[in-house]
């Protein structure tokens, strides 16, 4: 049974884009804070304002105030793109180069620092060195079976590791020394400081496209074999029960308590807490699905669209309105983590206790009992 845990909100559309132009196509998107920012096909970058509004009935709605447009000079599309907001920089992933640009106007750096050699990349988000005014970056190096690991500063760059892999890597997430990797035939876990890995479970890289994010600290969601989302920790087991996919995922996110993924045809939300599927979204013609600061964005080729999570109590009371009890309980424990202590006791009470009023209705009185208790 459904849940309306989100909404569809369009941000960016395809006219404030391109115009009229039909050739553009969106490859790749940031976002930090305000700052939209969406990688083409024709090698240009364009920086957009977000500005969320919300009406007197409660309505969210999106402008995008478009600021400006870099071409990046290559006949190549722009690959990749993730924000340092500590340095201003944008990090851009263009044939097969990593560029630093100035977050707020799209020039390079003076220094021309760039990072050459590069199949995709990440960044580190629970990172070693401490240095405030320091991004890590993991790459998947051109170069066969390698990863590179490189400290970003403001307007230069340093390599700081090179690992070997058993296996070609083709997607990679970074915890703290902690690799998650995608190999050809299998998912694994690479220490790079110490060099020891763990096999995590077998995938074929060359039928399906691979999956592998990092969802908090030392733990990542992988696409698994049989259409299964799988949770995994830097020790190789997983500590929650996996989520049943379609067998073809395009990409996935996390907003707690929910897990959302992308296929040709859907958006699908999974609760993390109980592994139900909640919600079903139609979508066509996806082929981004990212969270950025627990803001989930989808994208077609020519348009941007993000998930508005409806007030967890919302969803609770509609849980409890259609007397699904034990879900709605589920999901205010699992809220626990998103509200404030002295709040959240005053509403479990009055939760439990609308929860007792209909268990008793349906004459359950052992269970109402516990539930006033």
């Amino acid at each position: 049974m459904s849940v309306k845990a989100f909404k569809l909100v369009s941000a960016v559309e395809r006219e404030v884009l391109m115009g009229d132009k039909n050739y553009i196509n969106i490859e790749c998107i940031e976002c930090c804070g305000k700052n939209l920012y969406i990688g083409t096909n024709d090698c240009f970058i364009y920086h957009f304002l977000l500005d969320e509004k919300v009406s007197a009935a409660g309505k969210i709605t999106f402008a995008a105030t478009k600021q400006l447009h870099k071409y990046l000079g290559l006949k190549k599309p722009v690959s990749e793109l993730k924000a340092a907001s500590a340095l201003t920089r944008l990090l851009v992933l263009c044939d097969n180069t990593i560029t630093l640009v100035n977050m707020m106007n799209l020039e390079p750096v003076p220094t021309g620092a760039r990072i050459k050699g590069a199949v995709t990349f990440a960044l580190n988000e629970n990172p070693v060195s401490g240095d405030p005014f320091c991004v890590e970056v993991c790459i998947i190096s051109v170069k066969r079976r390698t990863i590179q690991m490189f400290m970003v500063f403001e307007d230069r760059v340093q390599i700081v590791k090179e690992v070997f892999t058993p296996e070609q890597p083709c997607a990679v997430a970074v915890d703290g020394y902690y690799l998650c990797l995608a190999l050809t035939t299998q998912y694994i876990i690479l220490n790079y400081n110490t060099g020891v890995s763990q096999d995590l479970f077998p995938y074929c890289s060359d039928e399906k496209r691979p999956i592998v994010k990092r969802i908090g600290r030392q733990e990542f969601l992988l696409a698994g074999p049989g259409g299964l989302g799988m949770f995994a920790t830097v020790d190789g087991i997983s500590q929650r029960a996996p989520v049943h996919w379609s067998e073809n995922v395009i990409g996935a996110a996390l907003c707690f308590p929910y897990v959302v993924a992308l296929d040709d045809e859907f958006i699908t939300v999974h609760s993390m807490l109980d592994q139900q599927q909640k919600q079903t979204l139609p979508f066509k013609e996806g082929h981004i699905l990212q969270d950025f600061e627990g803001k989930v964005i989808v994208a077609t080729n020519k348009g941007v669209y993000i998930l508005v999570p409806l007030p967890l109590e919302k969803q609770i009371q509609d849980l409890l309105a259609s007397h699904r009890v034990e879900e709605a309980l589920v999901l205010a424990k699992g809220a626990r983590r998103n509200i404030p202590k002295e709040k959240f006791q005053v509403m479990y009470k009055r939760i439990l206790q609308q929860a007792g009023f209909i268990q008793f209705a349906q004459l359950q009185f052992f269970e109402a009992k516990e539930l006033f208790r």
